[in-house]
């Protein structure tokens, strides 16, 4: 990448007239002119650098915080956790509430540690009892003993394209098989995948000689046909005559109501079988994800019988983005749990499983249910994660168990934080680690049933970490475009922090619309390199807009539905507007932004959008025109696509490229040649109609690099370059090499 080291040095002082950092002044005063000096040094220096590399891997200055963690077998938890002695084995026994460490020398310390690092096969599924496991060899299932590692096939008939438990959604390929055993390891609930008639993908690697072509099935908007899956029963309990019973019903599109495959949360989702195995319910979901139908089929005669139906407006969620789905089948008690936002918020409800009618709400309120965790049918007790219901921050996830009779409620993590929590395999306990933004973990070992503490297990030490230039994120509230809606975010400020001078603002930006900005509300030492990024003299303000994420109203979500080109932007700008005011040392006259991914193709949008307020961009990895990108996502968020009488479509004004001509400011592209996610032809269009726009940019080309190369220390040496020299002014030591040797 040629770059011109060219020095914008802006003037001195900055003239503001009203009140600095001041919500209001008094009517009757004229507003008084305030000079505000302007961060902006001559140069920063490699040993700058070096001072925000440090804060790079932060995560190793924090001491007593679980980083590994895993059940064993008898019931006991044990964890890595490190002091400054460095690493710690940890195991924690719930029925004595003793914490112990285990050392080379402690009785079963081995088996503890070989039980830790033994890593399952990605490959394979085993079955509940351990006996069996199934893959694909050869676009066929097959099923292998792991006690003689005697094989046999249970499907004979798969070929290219149309092959079975295929985990393939375009943008994301396994070899892992996609399938769910059922609870007796006698039989496997899958599908066999029907690409036919999908467009390719090709991707080339930079060789010498001839390149090697990456070739796969890539469903794109524009296919008249996406993925599908025909569902399918296997019985492969005798293994000499495994039978395949297809079920009575038509294809499905391959899609998932959790996520843009239907392999999400590590399974097959969408899918519960009986406790007997008899049959099994799941989940069919539209190809534009408006419309779903839940479904019970025999396991032993493939029949299907529709329970219940719903139709969204915009697109249906059965859970939390990534997570499982959150309805359950009981089939013993003629039941099942269903979840819906039809009040704008995500509850649970009880409905008969023969009729589908509804029952009652099991749980109801201005807040969320975002993803069951646990049910009891003996108890008829339903664990979940909730948010909203507490005071404080609505993002913060919290524990609760439900009785699905009475409705009654308890709060099982009362503390004012983020819960991530673990439940032992028997479900009588529960690990649960709580923290802020800017509060340390404390984790502790929880009575799954009263929410009492067993034991605390760890609470995190960060005095080495704030011994260093790190300072914590400052969270705040501002108002969405509305005026009306609050927003939250972090905001990263140096550790040098002058509040008599202004300092340019980087806006770090994820649209969603399935995520956010911020992306969790737990303690992370490290987010990105927005620590690191600011003590290069900026503040860096990440901030959840309109439209994204799943936790707060199902309006909040749909905000930009069918608008993808929106990107939360109008908000981004209000909120960075709104902190400039409380907070005189952020400097509206240069703001920039960055991001990956979906976070490319909002930088990139907002530049090219809002010329007048983004000054500096730097897009990685953009999905910057949705037709290019895989159908699942784009038609969850934006809709199908559909042509115009007279020409174009719905998805023209969502594209990047089409605002070529309106680029102002310093824009600077990347993407990687072999990226299988975002194809780099999304990147590509905007270059091609930037060149034809006669518009400078700057491009950095990975050649052999795939989707993630966010942190590579090559990226992150330039954005940092590309920030330092066109939004702070300042030159930037040649050619630093992040992660490099140091004299």
């Amino acid at each position: 990448m040629y770059r011109a080291r060219r020095v914008l040095t802006p003037p001195a002082l900055l003239v503001l007239g009203g009140l600095v950092g001041c919500a209001t002044a008094p009517a009757a005063e004229p507003p008084s002119i305030v000079q505000v000096a302007i961060h902006a040094p001559a140069a920063v220096t490699a040993r700058d650098y070096r001072r925000a590399e440090v804060l790079l891997s932060a995560d190793t200055l924090v001491h007593g915080q679980v980083f590994f963690s895993q059940w064993l077998e008898d019931g006991r938890y044990a964890y890595l956790t490190r002091d400054s002695a460095g690493q710690r084995l940890m195991v924690a026994d719930p029925a004595t509430g003793a914490v112990e460490r285990v050392g080379p020398s402690s009785p079963g310390a081995l088996a503890v540690v070989d039980e830790l690092r033994e890593r399952p096969d990605p490959a394979v599924v085993v079955s509940p009892d351990g006996r069996l496991a199934a893959f694909r060899r050869d676009h066929d299932l097959w099923v292998r003993r792991l006690d003689t590692g005697e094989e046999w096939p249970v499907t004979t008939d798969g070929e290219e394209s149309y092959g079975y438990a295929t985990n393939n959604a375009g943008w994301v390929r396994s070899d892992r098989p996609v399938l769910r055993w059922s609870p007796d390891s006698r039989r496997i609930f899958t599908f066999r995948h029907d690409a036919r008639g999908v467009g390719m993908m090709y991707l080339t690697g930079t060789t010498v000689g001839h390149p090697e072509l990456e070739a796969w099935r890539y469903p794109m908007p524009e296919d008249t046909v996406p993925f599908r899956i025909e569902r399918l029963v296997a019985d492969v309990s005798d293994p000499a005559s495994p039978r395949v019973t297809f079920l009575d019903m038509p294809a499905d599109a391959h899609r998932s109501s959790v996520c843009d495959h239907v392999y999400c949360a590590e399974t097959f989702t969408d899918v519960d079988w009986a406790d007997d195995g008899g049959s099994v319910m799941f989940l069919s979901t539209s190809r534009h994800h408006r419309d779903v139908t839940l479904r019970v089929a025999d396991a032993e005669t493939g029949d299907v019988r529709d329970v219940l139906e719903r139709h969204e407006d915009t697109f249906f969620m059965s859970g939390l983005w990534g997570a499982g789905h959150n309805w359950r089948y009981l089939p013993e008690t003629g039941e099942v749990v269903w979840y819906t936002h039809e009040t704008d918020r995500g509850h649970l409800y009880l409905h008969d499983l023969a009729t589908g009618g509804r029952e009652r709400a099991i749980t109801e309120g201005d807040w969320n249910v975002l993803t069951v965790e646990r049910l009891d049918p003996g108890s008829r007790t339903i664990w979940f994660m909730g948010n909203g219901r507490e005071p404080g921050d609505p993002y913060f996830r919290y524990l609760y168990r439900v009785d699905m009779d009475s409705g009654e409620i308890t709060l099982l993590t009362p503390d004012s934080a983020n819960h991530e929590i673990s439940f032992s395999p028997d479900g009588r306990f529960v690990v649960d680690e709580y923290s802020t933004p800017t509060i340390p973990p404390v984790t502790v070992l929880r009575d799954a049933w009263s929410g009492d503490v067993v034991a605390e297990l760890e609470r995190a030490d960060i005095s080495r970490l704030t011994a260093t230039a790190w300072r914590p994120p400052i969270p705040f509230t501002v108002k969405a475009r509305d005026d009306t809606t609050d927003l939250y975010g972090l905001m990263f400020v140096p550790s040098t922090l002058d509040t008599t001078k202004q300092y340019p603002v980087v806006n770090y930006i994820y649209p969603g619309p399935q995520s956010g900005s911020v992306r969790g509300r737990s303690f992370s030492p490290v987010r990105r390199d927005h620590h690191a990024l600011a003590e290069l003299g900026f503040v860096v303000v990440s901030l959840d807009a309109l439209g994204s994420s799943g936790e707060r109203t199902k309006s909040f979500h749909d905000f930009y539905y069918g608008d993808l080109g929106d990107n939360g932007i109008p908000d981004q700008i209000a909120g960075i507007r709104e902190l400039a005011a409380r907070h005189g040392y952020l400097d509206l006259d240069r703001v920039g932004t960055w991001g990956h991914s979906g976070g490319g193709y909002a930088s990139t949008r907002a530049i090219l959008a809002y010329p007048d307020f983004y000054k500096v961009a730097v897009s990685q990895a953009g999905n910057h025109d949705n037709r290019n990108y895989e159908d699942d996502w784009g038609e969850w968020w934006h809709g199908l696509l559909v042509g115009y009488e007279g020409g174009g479509t719905s998805y023209d004004r969502q594209a990047n490229h089409v605002l070529a001509d309106q680029l102002k400011g310093k824009l600077l592209l990347a993407h990687g040649l072999m990226d299988g996610n975002v194809p780099p032809s999304n990147t590509l269009l905007v270059v091609r109609a930037l060149i034809e726009a006669d518009r400078d940019f700057d491009l950095i080309v990975f050649p052999d690099a795939a989707h993630g190369f966010a942190m590579h220390p090559f990226m992150v040496r330039n954005r940092w370059d590309y920030f330092v020299e066109h939004l702070l002014g300042a030159d930037t030591p040649l050619e630093y090499t992040v992660g490099g040797e140091r004299d």
